[in-house]
């Protein structure tokens, strides 16, 4: 799979859940076991499982196999594992102490430049949006 395609499909499933602070990380010139890293913060443990089950059910939609979850019994870091992109999903505190960005390195990939959202477009009427699709 394309990993645009596949960064953008993630950031929507985080977004659905309201994930706050999203960082993507372009990790090919660090290692070779993956080409991306998510970083996102939740306020609350039951927020960081939904975001993980989100994360986890759209790579399921795009076929991907050897999806895996770590760290959902406690729920303050979840690491979702997607393969060729991981998704590290904490809580503020959490994220403050180990900040993941300085190890990652380097700036966060420019989420504009990504294609278009993965997200089902939204039905249009008479030429226009509907009120509820704004």
């Amino acid at each position: 799979m394309d990993i645009q395609k596949l960064q953008r499909a993630v950031i929507d499933a985080l977004e659905d859940v309201k994930a706050q602070d999203i960082k993507v990380f372009n990790t090919t010139h660090l290692t070779s076991l993956f080409d991306r890293v998510v970083i996102a913060s939740a306020t609350s443990n039951r927020q960081t499982r939904a975001l993980a089950s989100s994360v986890a059910d759209r790579g399921r939609a795009l076929d991907l196999s050897g999806i895996t979850i770590e760290g959902e019994d406690t729920g303050e870091w979840v690491v979702v594992d997607l393969g060729d992109l991981v998704v590290h999903i904490m809580q503020p505190v959490i994220r403050q102490y180990y900040n993941l960005e300085e190890i990652w390195g380097g700036k966060p990939v420019r989420v504009k430049l990504l294609p278009e959202s993965t997200r089902a477009a939204p039905i249009v009427s008479d030429g226009a949006y509907d009120d509820a699709d704004q």
